[in-house]
């Protein structure tokens, strides 16, 4: 087991970031996404013992999260969003002292740095100032600083943030790469769905300090049994209403015309069809349900923001 966490809750104040958080991984690569303020990078904290959570409970790679932040400082490898470097730095004196502070010897910390700035595409630059690397170079150089100590977990936070499109490209064939390689596990967070899609197997979908859903990408996506996107046009105020009546369920809807449905059981495409026509609509376009990570994430986090306008109006 990776990560075992049990009505974890983080305060800032007044301000709630995290809110019951109950959740179990088994070990692999995890996509962590959300949008901004879910509370992704305060998890990420917390699992790194940065932070205390408010309430709850939970072991991270056997160990609990409360009491054994330097135990795990030796397991786990993070690449922070933020720049987190010193300018004046060398590249391969800022990933040594990165070393150190994983808590490795001095000599091993230096000779690694040198093995990963290679590995990472930075054996070139591993005598250069940080002041003078580009924004590519930076985020290979914070990858590189969070593989030194050959860690079990690696916790990525938007490995590609500020990376033009060639960037990002390369940056995720590095992470590929890795992934093949060392068969380590890896959680990222980002905003990038495709990201996910390309390196991930799970994901967690955390909406407004809560658990979306979680679990494998592929079984969350694949296409639902009598799940249909459905659009129509000759609109009858009557069609959606009698559809639900007959025991049919509208799982989203953005336009007055397209909504994604499930079908009543036991129900065939033809008998929406007879319904619609029953009613003077017409349906256009009918198209068995298969979600992408980014069709399930909208749809998730649009329905957990209506819930809660509904419970606070």
């Amino acid at each position: 087991m990776l990560l075992d966490l049990q009505k974890l809750s983080r305060n800032f104040g007044s301000v709630q970031a995290l809110r019951d958080v109950t959740l179990r991984l088994e070990t692999g690569t995890i996509g962590l996404v959300g949008n901004n303020g879910a509370g992704k990078s305060t998890l990420l904290k917390i699992l790194l013992g940065l932070l205390p959570p408010s309430s709850g409970t939970g072991t991270i790679l056997g160990c609990d999260i409360r009491q054994t932040g330097l135990q795990l400082r030796g397991r786990i490898g993070y690449m922070p969003e933020a720049a987190a470097t010193v300018p004046l730095l060398k590249g391969g004196e800022y990933v040594a002292l990165s070393g150190d502070l994983y808590g490795m010897p001095f000599r091993d910390a230096r000779r690694r740095a040198h093995e990963v700035l290679n590995y990472c595409g930075l054996g070139e630059l591993r005598y250069r100032r940080l002041d003078e690397y580009s924004a590519g170079n930076l985020q290979r150089l914070k990858l590189a600083a969070a593989l030194v100590h050959d860690p079990e977990l690696l916790l990525l936070d938007e490995p590609t943030n500020g990376l033009d499109p060639a960037g990002r490209m390369s940056m995720l064939h590095l992470l590929e790469d890795l992934i093949a390689e060392t068969g380590k596990s890896l959680i990222l967070c980002t905003h990038l769905l495709k990201d996910v899609e390309r390196l991930c197997k799970q994901v967690v979908v955390l909406h407004q300090g809560t658990i979306a859903k979680s679990g494998p990408i592929e079984e969350m996506t694949r296409a639902a049994e009598n799940r249909y996107e459905v659009h129509w046009r000759d609109v009858s105020s009557d069609f959606l209403p009698r559809f639900r009546g007959s025991g049919g369920q509208v799982l989203h809807q953005e336009e007055p015309s397209e909504a994604l449905v499930a079908l009543p059981e036991n129900w065939q495409p033809k008998q929406l069809f007879e319904l619609a026509a029953q009613c003077g609509t017409v349906i256009t376009r009918l198209r068995e349900d298969d979600e992408d990570l980014e069709r399930l994430f909208m749809r998730l986090t649009a329905k957990e923001t209506k819930g809660t306008q509904e419970l606070t109006a």
